[in-house]
């Protein structure tokens, strides 16, 4: 077994698509926890969540495939109404509202950071922390530009960006954290 090629899923060593499901379905309940750790801010339409977090983690651990089928699978159960969006809102409107950018953006962010895990970024502390700012940076960028169409644009950093700063610093830290310390507390095992 190769270590340079595989994400943490590949340690489980699910057989077949049935034995997949409950560590699939562990971390969609993973990302709806996250969500539902969520503080509404005043002056601003978009929560702080734990969101952003879990969907790093998610891509970082499963890779691009499975990652992003979790991250697709959690936005249609919230589309379909199953309350597992911030602080458990649910709906279409969500992705029609100020939030759906940000929604959006976690496929893209899954996708990326997905693709890096599957190249080995999350063994090292420095190409993890890269991977989560570069899937951080898909999520503002979609939110903010889906968000434009809310608030306007002498607003929208301000409503929609700068106070999520220190959030996304502490979450980018603690999961860029996680997974390489995993990957060396497996080398040590063996």
């Amino acid at each position: 077994m190769n270590s340079n090629n595989l994400v943490i899923y590949k340690l489980v060593k699910p057989t077949g698509y049935l034995a997949e499901i409950p560590l699939l379905l562990s971390f969609n309940i993973l990302l709806v926890v996250c969500a539902y750790l969520s503080i509404n801010l005043s002056f601003s339409p978009v929560p702080v969540t734990g969101q952003t977090f879990g969907v790093l983690i998610i891509a970082m651990a499963l890779g691009r495939t499975r990652g992003l089928s979790v991250i697709m699978a959690y936005l249609l159960e919230g589309a379909m109404g199953l309350p597992v969006f911030a602080g458990g809102t649910a709906g279409v409107v969500r992705f029609v509202g100020p939030t759906g950018g940000y929604l959006l953006g976690f496929l893209g962010a899954a996708f990326a950071v997905g693709y890096l895990a599957d190249k080995g970024w999350d063994k090292g502390y420095f190409k993890s922390v890269l991977a989560m700012i570069i899937g951080t940076t898909i999520i503002f960028i979609c939110g903010l530009l889906w968000l434009s169409v809310f608030v306007p644009m002498k607003n929208i950093f301000t409503v929609g960006l700068i106070p999520f700063i220190p959030g996304a610093i502490v979450k980018i830290s603690v999961a860029s954290v996680i997974l390489p310390s995993i990957w060396k507390g497996v080398r040590y095992i063996k």
